[in-house]
């Protein structure tokens, strides 16, 4: 049976508790209580370290423990420091330090989503005396080093990580518990339709429903679109549109189909080869390999094309949608008993502003008929 364990944003407010603990106390907390409010209820959290930095600023540090789940956050310090002020009509002002994410599309506001806020806001106003007012800032030592290795930059966060999600309870979607979940998901909505949509997160699932898609036709793989698509099959059902980030969908390009980075990567490599394949030009295909992300490589080749009046992303793209269309069939057909009728599949790859970049021929013809 996997562990579950706590989202970060209840670490940064257990480190934030214990600090405030400390300026009304001066004593240090072992263990930090903290309203989870999603769901509704207590978790105690170890706290590491509390120091007064003043009289009026204490700073308090814990761990990340995200249970079972995949999660390059586990065993990461999360600091939080909480300084008493006068000024001011909040009774508590957050903001994001060090290692905290940047939010580029929105003037640069930390990357401390509804979730993290509430919690922190409800646990700490309920701490302080008629009056009271604190600013707390949260900081994550190893955020930006940690940054690099998430796709956070493309959907707009960068120098940092976010506090992100919408529970306290960190689910582990990597362990086979949880695909479980999502199996039963498949079989309940197989039941219903015969076409049904593959989205890896909350992205996918986000601009399916903008365009039009019926919710109930979607389907939650997180990283398990092997198992999913096989099950599918299985299941008898006829069509299925793979709907993703093209950072994470293109890896089945490549036959991953698992796509947790910390199983496989090959993004670079793949969109290399079909650089390659495509005719661009050998140092083309180096800065497209050197890329450090893969939305860095989109933009190359969106300035490639801005500059030369190529069309190379459109060209590059195409032929990996249909090898995504064509290795996915593959995957199914090897772990297939129904012979030849097996699953039709077609994808949309969109990019970081949500903008779909390509749908293969099949998946054209799908969205067709979803929306």
């Amino acid at each position: 049976m996997s562990r579950s364990g706590y989202t970060l944003p209840v670490f940064a407010c257990a480190a934030a508790v214990a600090a405030l603990h400390w300026l009304h106390d001066r004593k240090p907390l072992t263990l930090a209580s903290v309203d989870l409010i999603e769901p509704a209820q207590i978790a105690e959290i170890p706290i590491e370290q509390v120091a007064g930095l003043s009289e009026n600023t204490a700073l308090a540090i814990t761990r990340s423990d995200p249970g079972d789940n995949l999660d390059l956050t586990k065993d990461t310090p999360i600091w939080a420091l909480v300084e008493w002020r006068e000024q001011g009509d909040d009774a508590v002002i957050i903001k994001g330090g060090e290692g905290i994410g940047k939010q580029a599309n929105a003037d640069d506001k930390p990357a401390i989503y509804a979730y993290a806020q509430r919690l922190l806001q409800e646990n700490l106003q309920q701490m302080l005396a008629p009056g009271e007012k604190i600013t707390v800032t949260i900081i994550l030592p190893e955020g930006r080093s940690l940054a690099v290795r998430t796709s956070n930059s493309a959907f707009g966060v960068v120098e940092g990580l976010s506090l992100l999600g919408t529970t306290g309870i960190s689910q582990p979607l990597s362990t086979p518990d949880q695909l479980a979940v999502f199996r039963a998901e498949l079989q309940n909505k197989a039941s219903l339709f015969e076409t049904l949509v593959f989205c890896i997160g909350e992205n996918g699932l986000d601009l399916a429903r903008k365009l039009g898609i019926n919710p109930e036709q979607l389907v939650k793989t997180a990283n398990w679109l092997g198992p999913m698509l096989v099950e599918a099959d299985v299941l008898g059902v006829k069509e299925i549109l793979l709907f993703g980030y093209h950072g994470k969908l293109m890896k089945l390009a490549g036959g991953i189909f698992h796509t947790h980075h910390y199983l496989a990567d090959g993004r670079r490599e793949i969109l290399a080869a079909h650089c390659a394949i495509a005719g661009l030009k050998s140092p083309d295909i180096q800065a497209v390999f050197n890329s450090a992300t893969a939305e860095a490589a989109l933009t190359y080749l969106k300035s490639l094309d801005a500059s030369t009046g190529s069309d190379w992303v459109n060209q590059v793209y195409s032929a990996i949608a249909e090898t995504i269309d064509v290795r996915s069939q593959e995957y199914i057909q090897s772990h297939s008993e129904n012979g030849t009728e097996v699953t039709i599949c077609g994808s949309v790859l969109f990019e970081r502003d949500r903008k779909i970049i390509v749908k293969s021929k099949t998946a054209g013809l799908l969205m067709g008929k979803l929306c």
